[in-house]
């Protein structure tokens, strides 16, 4: 269970209270949790009861009391304590988490993630005839898209031929007369043309979206440079060999299934946080966010590969956690996949 699911839980609990009658307040639009501090009780607390005992016209630990009992039970979540004047702590099941989640990320695919966050939305997104503008825009509305909004892009002025080659599609053009939202990056500096011919299209749009969008885009050669501090190799590279470890043990004769526990815990905190990095990044209009995780994730996968081999070394035969570890990789070249897919970057199979 992500930070994401407990705070929905928690929010879906809230609403039965209120809708029960067990609790008269108002339901706030979300509900926070946090890790739990050192010395702390559980593996994250909320304080929500505390937000809620005044209008409720209860004691804090009383509404805590009334949400406990709705949350108790939930999937994913292994203990509730109330502490203090009210804080509600759980504790995740981590280890049938573990599993479930990555049963999960290889159950839907590149669509690992996507949510409702913003379903019943409805956005404009409104940018000048500047190429970062125009690929800030168009990543914004795929990650507003994959948490369920409708989402529009239009342009000051004719959009540059160029940016179809980016990738980059504009619903109109001129200046519409609806509400809308600007999008408005520190520009390039460059045009398309010019960043396509000297960098392509893949590293174009990383260079471009990998800054936050009030930063300078960093779009020089380093780009190109097949090593690991070039953010894009390296997430590219980590999924190219998450595919070669399903080739190689096809080859063997060992498939993926997730049932020993990975020693990972990296790697599966990666995997559980990418639900929430998507609603968040969708939610500030930020794909920065996503792409900082995406490298990651590809650190954590790289540190398990080191150190839990997916496949057998020398005389090793197949076992259990072989095929643990595999489903762990495959999950983790899964993400990898479908978050490059968001940011409109290939993945390819091999590089």
């Amino acid at each position: 269970m992500t930070p994401a699911d407990l705070s929905r839980t928690v929010l879906h609990a809230v609403r039965r209270a209120v809708d029960e009658d067990a609790l008269r307040a108002p339901v706030p639009a979300r509900v926070r949790v946090e890790r739990t501090r050192p010395g702390g009780s559980g593996d994250y607390a909320c304080a929500v009861a505390l937000q809620l005992a005044g209008p409720a016209g209860l004691p804090a630990r009383g509404v805590a009391e009334i949400l406990r009992e709705r949350v108790v039970g939930a999937p994913g979540i292994g203990r509730v304590e109330i502490t203090g004047p009210g804080f509600l702590n759980f504790t995740i099941d981590a280890p049938a988490d573990g599993a479930a989640r990555v049963r999960e990320v290889l159950a839907q695919g590149i669509r690992y993630g996507w949510g409702a966050e913003c379903a019943g939305q409805v956005h404009q997104l409104h940018h000048r005839r500047e190429v970062r503008a125009a690929v800030l825009a168009g990543a914004v509305a795929k990650l507003l898209r994959a948490q369920g909004a409708l989402v529009r892009v239009t342009c000051e002025e004719a959009p540059d031929p160029d940016w179809a080659r980016l990738g980059v599609t504009v619903d109109a053009y001129g200046h519409p007369p609806t509400p809308l939202t600007e999008v408005r990056p520190v520009p390039a500096g460059a045009m398309a043309g010019e960043l396509l011919e000297r960098l392509g299209a893949d590293a174009t749009r990383w260079g471009l979206l990998r800054a936050a969008g009030h930063d300078r885009a960093a779009l020089g050669d380093e780009l190109l440079v097949q090593g690991e501090g070039n953010g894009l190799f390296h997430v590219r590279y980590a999924h190219a060999r998450a595919r070669a470890l399903t080739r190689e043990g096809a080859r063997l004769g060992l498939t993926g299934a997730y049932g020993a526990e990975s020693d990972a815990p990296a790697l599966h905190a990666a995997l559980a946080d990418h639900p929430g990095v998507l609603a968040a990044a969708a939610r500030h209009r930020a794909p920065d966010r996503l792409a900082r995780h995406l490298e990651t994730v590809a650190n954590a996968f790289f540190d398990f590969h080191d150190t839990c081999p997916p496949l057998p070394v020398g005389d090793e035969k197949p076992s259990a956690a072989h095929r643990s570890r595999l489903a762990l990789a495959e999950a983790a070249g899964t993400v990898l996949a479908g978050g490059l897919s968001l940011l409109g970057i290939s993945a390819p199979e091999h590089l």
